[in-house]
């Protein structure tokens, strides 16, 4: 990962020295005075994606967090000698290293509650309230895909696993915000629907060969949750985030939120109890599910770290 920081005039020295000395860093570049806010040093480098919560430990108790700045960003190739010489002085895999500060800072953005936020979950609740009328599957997928709650979601665990209360309100605030702000408005848009002869109980009651497991949680709905929120911590964690989509057209959070909204128009209590059960349950698996795996994560990486340290 390339790391570029501003460090303030005079603890440059004391950065570079402790940059030079860590093997792990390389391509140290300094540019003295080139800051200008905050005020400073230009320092670039790059480092093994496993040294990176290191460094940045290393950072933090100098105090540049604070008083300088620093960014971090993937690199997707670095063919020299001297880049692969610093891969291999760090210990495991870089798929497997998680940079913590990173996924922190991500998840804070997660839990922000702009307002496009709540426009996809909408848009993506009425999709979906729309897939249960007309029975289809296609539109079901559509709206998993659109839903972007994974993130608040993975925000929560996270929180609650690295012992971060404040996260984990902010993240559980946002994601009954915006359910309740969905479906609200997903429900208006089907008494509106009812009203004018769209909508009628019959097209909720009715046989529902395609999307009919939507309000019909079992067993199997609690696995695939619990399945979906590993398979999507490790994307997010591990920076693979093209495995969110599979992820995202796996859980029914989306859809169990349509099928709420649209039961509660023609009052169908049977519906409205499953359609609810089935988006708790589908939230619950996937935050218990991510818990689990940070923790492990978190365990294995100071086992490798431990063991890469004592030989």
């Amino acid at each position: 990962m390339h790391l570029r920081l501003i460090v303030p005039a005079e603890q440059s020295a004391a950065v570079l020295s402790a940059l030079d000395r860590d093997f792990r860093v390389t391509n140290v570049v300094l540019m003295a005075g080139a800051a200008v806010r905050p005020s400073g040093d230009l320092v670039l480098c790059d480092a093994a994606r496993e040294a990176v919560t290191d460094v940045l430990a290393g950072l933090r108790q100098a105090g540049l967090l604070v008083d300088g700045g620093v960014t971090l960003s993937a690199i997707e190739a670095a063919p020299s000698a001297n880049a692969h010489a610093a891969e291999e002085a760090a210990p495991g895999s870089p798929e497997d290293a998680v940079v913590w500060d990173a996924v922190l800072d991500q998840a804070d953005t997660q839990v922000g509650g702009s307002w496009s936020y709540y426009a996809f979950l909408t848009i993506a609740v009425i999709l979906a309230s729309i897939a249960v009328v007309t029975d289809s599957a296609v539109l079901v997928v559509g709206a998993m895909v659109v839903g972007p709650e994974f993130g608040v979601v993975t925000a929560l665990a996270l929180g609650i696993a690295l012992r971060r209360p404040r996260l984990s309100r902010r993240a559980l605030a946002l994601l009954v915000k915006g359910f309740l702000l969905a479906i609200g408005i997903a429900l208006a848009c089907a008494l509106a629907a009812r009203a004018v002869g769209w909508v009628h109980p019959s097209s909720v009651s009715a046989d529902r060969p395609l999307t009919g497991f939507i309000w019909r949680p079992d067993r199997w709905s609690a696995v695939v949750a619990v399945i979906a929120g590993c398979a999507g911590v490790l994307s997010q964690t591990a920076g693979r985030s093209n495995a969110l989509v599979g992820v995202f057209i796996s859980v029914t959070t989306v859809p169990a939120a349509g099928d709420l909204a649209l039961s509660m128009s023609v009052w169908d209590s049977r519906q409205i109890m499953g359609s609810l059960t089935q988006l708790l349950l589908n939230l619950a698996g996937m935050t218990l599910a991510g818990i689990i795996t940070l923790i492990v994560q978190r365990r294995l990486w100071r086992r490798t770290a431990a063991v890469a340290a004592t030989g």
